[in-house]
């Protein structure tokens, strides 16, 4: 599974670039008697395994915008900053201040790869469907498990999207139509793989029957059905082989790697040596030059995600306040400079996911301030560095080396774990036809009970804490609304930075309020930010369809409203 680059070049010469966009089929391909087995089916649906990681050459688009960790999508919410210098990826500075364009790379380079897992999912199908012998149900089932995946990723992103079925593939009409949503599609894909995968597998990063039944719940939450919604999420919770971690950052450790917690997950591995199983589309993300001479510093969180964690003085979070004041900014502060961290009390998942001056920085030692940090003074960044992302001081196996010289991490990405379910099960709990907000808290008490009871940050002088951690479970949620709102915030405090806020504003309809707020925010303590970011509109709900599509669809694709 980790090593599908290494282990099969062979299917990626016969799809070459088949399966990077929508109207290139895999010409000749199917018809090739050797691959009507066993092992050509395999091979194809390693293929389409292998995709997810975002990892392609196919030429479309921006080769950084394709990360399957989905890191460029909190650049266009308010948990992070592009990073870097203003002139890095200049398209990049672009999205995030709001100069959208349908010619942009960026939109090109995500919708190119994600396309490429669609076709390399429906090769396998069409292959199956050739096959008169032998049982590749357990194939399919993986296979319409992962087109289910690859189109939902688009229908989140672009909303009206053509739909490419394994007969289209197989009779290469490739350019189809996107009049509306897929959802029914998607649907009877994880349907599918509910009804035929097991529900335990041998192999580790296979889906199973019951990530297939999380992936439907949440396909059914982002359509507001929620009572479908937490029919299905909360059946994973009672009765399926998930958990909490007992420590919250080993999600982002080698402890997390197909733990109980992880539910889906991208395979990243360097232990063969193969940078090129390990995360590689991430390769940007790391500090600049920081404690280790890493490259390139993008991916900054936000101001306004740290001073999302601040508590009351009871533990529980300040749910409409949170940016009154700030917590302590060195933005512009030299690292000779003096300056005071923040003594007010935080959650401490805070010091998991922010990099801040004078907090230990993944067991490198004392984050110095701004002499880690490649943006300018005048740049829209920042001054905090990613943790979740980056791995950890001594965890050699998690590391390797690029060939000009990035840093690339090992470390599984879940693109689904339990704390996760949990949320969705609690939000659909209180958003179903009869609410149950008592259901609601326990779920989201156990999540904040983990967070509490797992070790904290500490003090890189060894005097304890290095924060002023406090955190508390809620005693009630008194109505709807309360309940809504405290579900809501504890989303983004748990799952900050992995690539999930921008879709739950979407679907929560509250994008440009949010945004339009947090560019208020934000502009006053990164000055530069608030001179250069634009107007959050209704047209953002959306991307572009890539003018490039259009062009080559010969305009049977058509531009989403706004653009």
């Amino acid at each position: 599974m980790k090593r599908t680059i290494a282990y099969f070049i062979l299917l990626v010469t016969i799809l070459a670039c088949s399966s990077d966009f929508t109207e290139s089929p895999a010409v000749g391909a199917l018809s090739d008697q050797s691959l009507k087995n066993e092992t050509g089916v395999n091979l194809l649906l390693t293929g389409a395994y292998s995709a997810i990681d975002g990892v392609r050459n196919n030429g479309f688009g921006e080769g950084w915008a394709t990360s399957g960790d989905n890191w460029i999508m909190d650049v266009l919410a308010d948990d992070a900053h592009k990073g870097s210098t203003d002139g890095d990826q200049p398209e990049l500075y672009n999205i995030e201040t709001m100069n959208w364009s349908s010619g942009s790379s960026y939109f090109l380079g995500k919708w190119g790869v994600i396309f490429a897992g669609v076709n390399r999912a429906n090769a396998v199908i069409a292959l199956i469907n050739t096959i008169e012998e032998g049982d590749f149900s357990a194939q399919l089932a993986e296979a319409r498990f992962l087109r289910g995946h690859y189109n939902f990723e688009l229908q989140k992103m672009w909303g009206n999207v053509p739909y490419i079925s394994e007969e289209n593939y197989a009779a290469t009409e490739f350019n189809q139509p996107n009049p509306g949503p897929i959802w029914d599609q998607i649907e009877a894909d994880f349907q599918y793989a509910i009804d035929n995968l097991p529900t335990a597998q041998s192999l580790v990063g296979k889906p199973t029957a019951w990530a297939a039944k999380a992936f439907l719940g949440k396909a059914h939450l982002h359509q507001s059905e929620w009572d479908t919604a937490f029919t299905l999420l909360n059946d994973v919770v009672v009765n399926g082989p998930y958990d909490l971690l007992p420590d919250f950052v080993d999600n982002f450790r080698l402890a997390g790697d197909n733990s109980v917690e992880s539910i889906f997950a991208i395979q990243f591995t360097t232990d063969d040596g193969q940078s090129y199983n390990a995360n590689v589309q991430g390769a940007l993300n790391f500090p600049n030059p920081g404690p280790f001479g890493s490259c390139c510093g993008f991916y900054q969180p936000t101001q306004d995600l740290l001073n999302a964690f601040k508590t009351d003085g009871t533990g529980l979070p300040l749910l409409d306040t949170y940016n009154d004041s700030d917590v302590n900014s060195d933005f512009a502060i030299d690292s000779s400079a003096p300056f005071t961290p923040f003594a007010g009390p935080l959650d401490p998942r805070a010091d998991y996911t922010v990099g801040r001056r004078g907090i230990d920085y993944n067991g490198y030692g004392e984050h110095v301030g701004n002499d880690w940090i490649r943006a300018e003074y005048s740049d829209i960044s920042g001054s905090y560095l990613p943790k979740k992302n980056v791995y950890w001081s001594g965890e050699t196996a998690n590391q390797a080396t690029g060939g000009w010289g990035q840093q690339l991490s090992g470390v599984n990405y879940h693109i689904m774990r339990f704390a996760d379910v949990l949320l969705m099960a609690a939000e659909a709990a209180v958003e179903k036809s009869s609410p149950d907000l008592a259901l609601a808290l326990t779920y989201v008490n156990r999540v904040r009970d983990r967070a509490k009871n797992s070790n904290y940050v500490q003090a890189v002088d060894g005097s304890g804490d290095a924060a002023n951690y406090q955190i508390e479970p809620y005693t009630a949620f008194g109505d709807v609304a309360s309940a809504r709102a405290a579900v809501r915030f504890e989303r983004r405090l748990e799952l900050g930075m992995e690539g999930h806020r921008l879709f739950d504003l979407r679907r929560w309809g509250n994008f440009v309020e949010v945004m339009t707020e947090y560019a208020t925010n934000e502009g006053r303590t990164i000055t530069p930010f608030g001179q250069e970011v634009g107007t959050y509109e209704e047209k953002h709900y959306r991307f572009p369809i890539p003018v490039n599509a259009i062009d080559l669809s010969g305009g049977i694709l058509t531009q989403n409203p706004g653009y």
